[in-house]
């Protein structure tokens, strides 16, 4: 597997490391929405921690909508940043607070691997310190259970990675 070139983009990948549940879910769950909010163009992806829903907005008044594992208690940000990279089975390294948090963690899991959070694919997100990726956890996705980053089921990210591009806006609200 290649590793990601970037050093950087293995620590911000690193700051995803999830808790969640391992109950069984669908491969997907996405299905197109009426999405008439006026402030978000075509091409925008929308996150709405509160509803743990991501919209891929189509225009004319529809989105795809993708249910998604959000930041837990104390995790959870909001803003507008952009999609900095695309990774297809990243490598995943835990940060600092997640090695704290489970030391018991190896330094790097390589991707591909079932016992990669990232799951299938990572949009990394401008800073370097969430992304947005799949999860090797589905049963968690739904849930208030990330360190910031935005979970998704592996088919859905897959989905919403052939529909974006790096530099694609991304808001994120509570």
């Amino acid at each position: 597997m290649a590793h990601l070139a970037s050093r950087s983009v293995i620590i911000a990948l690193a700051s995803c490391m999830l808790t969640g549940l391992s109950a069984p879910a669908p491969a997907e769950a996405r299905e197109v929405v009426a999405f008439r909010d006026g402030n978000f163009s075509a091409g925008t992806v929308v996150i709405r921690t509160n509803e743990r829903r991501l919209y891929y907005v189509l225009g004319d008044g529809r989105a795809v909508r993708y249910p998604v594992g959000v930041g837990k208690a104390g995790k959870q940000w909001s803003g507008a940043t952009m999609i900095s990279g695309k990774h297809l089975h990243p490598d995943w390294s835990p940060p600092a607070e997640v090695k704290r948090d489970k030391p018991f963690l190896p330094n790097l899991i390589q991707g591909g691997s079932s016992k990669n959070p990232m799951g299938a694919a990572a949009l990394t997100l401008m800073g370097g310190q969430y992304a947005i990726h799949g999860t090797n956890m589905p049963g968690s996705v739904g849930g208030f259970v990330s360190y910031g980053c935005i979970r998704m089921y592996n088919a859905d990210i897959v989905d919403l990675y052939g529909r974006v591009g790096v530099g694609t806006r991304v808001v994120v609200t509570r």
